[in-house]
């Protein structure tokens, strides 16, 4: 995935790029959980026929019925509900099943997919075809979505391809606001709100000035809703915004130093605790250093929700 193309913003409003699995690893982890699967309805039948000597025959075989489905269908949405998204086979590959926004699954996300696996792609109800329509839908996707990740809205991931940040929205505070924002309690501020401000902020300048307008009051007043205390009257919504968000990614990333007992860069205290540079002076009688060459400044965003210059 390319730095700057589309990626995935995690509750922190930090934008990742995650590579999504392959379409040959997710064959290898379904081989390897179709395996796990065999060997799981073997067994249950050999405890059938140990224990059903004397059963009848219709009953056992609508027992075996039900294991089996219980099998194939029970196990990939059990294993990936209850791990976060990971069946044996996705663990041994280093894959794992993730909202399409980042976040984890739920039961209803692992539910879909596997009904879905079951019924349309593996094997699904007229297999081989199925299972070829289901190769071929993930092979095409974009994001190498099978059809049930496209009915869930969820996405496979490689997690050993290391996630790196993509261009950060640019964060600053005003002056006048930095008081405010040190003393904000931003503990109600959830992950869900934070994306949803964070996602606006970065696409604000491509909308319309009345649809910035409305989705921008409304946003403030859900943050100042959970916020204390209120800012200073006047406060502008692009800055309100984009300092609530600047402060609350400022502390975690505080935190994430301190409990990994790192040494807390000048940028992460807050801006009256920052130490004073003082630029050095060159020794008496040396020459002026020359001027460094200035790098391009890439394009921000324009509009009201763009930083000042």
């Amino acid at each position: 995935m390319e730095p700057n193309g589309p990626g995935l913003i995690s509750g922190e409003g930090v934008r990742l790029a995650l590579s999504p699995a392959g379409v040959g690893s997710r064959v290898i982890a379904a081989a390897v959980d179709a395996v796990v699967q065999a060997v799981a309805l073997f067994v249950l039948i050999l405890l059938d026929a140990a224990v059903a000597n004397s059963a009848d025959s219709a009953a056992v075989g609508a027992v075996v019925i039900v294991e089996a489905v219980l099998v194939l269908a029970g196990y990939p949405i059990a294993a990936e509900w209850l791990s976060r998204g990971r069946t044996l086979g996705k663990a041994a590959l280093g894959l794992r099943v993730v909202r399409d926004d980042g976040g984890p699954i739920g039961f209803r996300h692992a539910l879909v997919r596997g009904l879905a696996g079951l019924i349309l792609e593996k094997p699904g109800l007229l297999a081989p075809l199925t299972t070829i329509a289901g190769l071929f839908t993930m092979s095409s996707s974009a994001r190498e979505k099978r059809i049930g990740d496209m009915m869930a809205g969820t996405v496979v991931l490689n997690e050993r391809s290391a996630p790196q940040a993509l261009a950060p929205l640019p964060a600053w505070v005003p002056i006048p606001l930095q008081p405010w924002v040190l003393s904000l309690d931003l503990h109600r501020l959830d992950d869900g709100l934070a994306l949803s401000t964070r996602q606006f902020v970065t696409r604000a300048h491509a909308m319309s000035l009345p649809a910035q307008a409305a989705v921008g009051e409304d946003l403030r007043q859900r943050v100042l809703a959970v916020t204390a205390p209120p800012p200073p009257p006047g406060t502008p919504t692009p800055a309100l915004l984009l300092s609530v968000l600047a402060e609350r990614r400022r502390r975690a990333e505080l935190a994430v130093a301190v409990a990994a007992q790192r040494p807390v860069t000048p940028q992460q205290m807050p801006v009256h605790h920052r130490p004073q540079q003082q630029p050095p002076h060159p020794p008496p009688g040396a020459a002026p250093p020359l001027p460094r060459p200035v790098p391009p400044v890439p394009p921000s965003p324009s509009g009201p929700f763009a930083p000042p210059a």
